[in-house]
């Protein structure tokens, strides 16, 4: 908790010394569910994540000094049993997010930082459970049970940390291999490490974020070059805590997870673009009879 709260004084620190010079330089958003992957409505089901990103004008790279590139970010996430009602509704709690953080992106000796604070909230306290129960009633999909909603994990929040550290590498005009290594602290402890590879000229000048749980990565900034990319990734995370497994519950969370992942970008001009990307999420917690399969779309117009 120490760390978090130094980290984020460091970050509140640096933003003034170049607020100056900083503009709005792009926006992420990505929107993940498994109706656009195996269509099963359960476990990750769904999540969203919204940022703003403002930073002196963007030169294809972040620049070296932290803190001149912000990311303000909101995102929430529902993680389900695998039925909303019926057999299946109590293999894992249910839980609902909302998160609101800073982030910060540079570059240095020829690596890529992202660094940056969230604050988490969970419980019945988001309202995400009832959103999502409203939801399904408009659209005659399976409502949530009672039992469900009561099995929600309690209230709480989280001051969460996480750091990327990646090293892209060209390998050809129009293609680069990323790997990285990932850390955070907070509403789950993990430590992760992986790789993406980047094909196509309108990939290779972009401030690229990730997604929570995909993996997938995708424009916070985008590039000026029209086109077509692809993009294909996976890695391999060691689990130490994770609050989405409360012991009260019963569910035992596994320590080892692995996620492989594929993508397309498609880019016209700077007016339009759009993303579609899989990603196989392994087996979360014990007992967990197969892993599933997520979809993840963004989709940009400029007026």
């Amino acid at each position: 908790m120490r760390f978090i709260a130094i980290l984020c004084a460091g970050l509140m620190a640096a933003a003034p010394t170049v607020a100056q010079e900083r503009e709005a330089l792009g926006y992420g958003r990505i929107f993940t569910n498994d109706f656009f992957g195996d269509n099963m409505d359960r476990w990750r089901t769904g999540s969203y994540a919204y940022s703003i990103v403002r930073g002196p004008e963007w030169q294809g790279r972040a620049p070296s000094t932290p803190g001149a590139v912000l990311e303000y970010r909101l995102r929430t996430e529902i993680i389900a049993p695998s039925a909303l009602n019926g057999v299946g509704s109590n293999d894992r709690a249910f839980v609902g997010t909302l998160s609101a953080g800073l982030h910060t992106h540079y570059s240095r000796d020829g690596a890529d930082v992202s660094l940056g604070v969230d604050i988490v909230a969970v419980g019945p306290q988001t309202g995400v459970a009832d959103i999502q129960d409203w939801f399904h009633d408009v659209v005659s999909a399976p409502n949530v049970s009672n039992t469900v909603l009561a099995n929600q994990i309690d209230n709480a929040f989280y001051p969460t940390a996480l750091v990327e550290v990646s090293y892209p590498v060209s390998i050809g005009e129009n293609a680069s291999f990323r790997p990285f290594v990932e850390a955070q602290y907070g509403v789950e402890n993990f430590v992760r490490v992986g790789a993406d590879v980047l094909i196509g000229a309108t990939l290779q000048d972009d401030l690229w974020l990730r997604d929570s749980p995909s993996g997938q990565l995708y424009t916070g900034v985008e590039g000026e070059r029209a086109g077509t990319g692809f993009v294909f990734g996976a890695d391999y995370a060691v689990v130490d805590d994770s609050a989405y497994f409360p012991a009260s519950f019963g569910t035992v969370a596994e320590d080892e997870r692995f996620r492989a992942r594929a993508g397309v970008h498609w880019r016209v001009g700077d007016s339009f673009s759009y993303f579609y990307g899989v990603t196989y999420l392994s087996e979360e917690y014990v007992g967990q009879t197969e892993g599933q399969f997520v979809g993840s779309l963004k989709l940009n117009f400029s007026f």
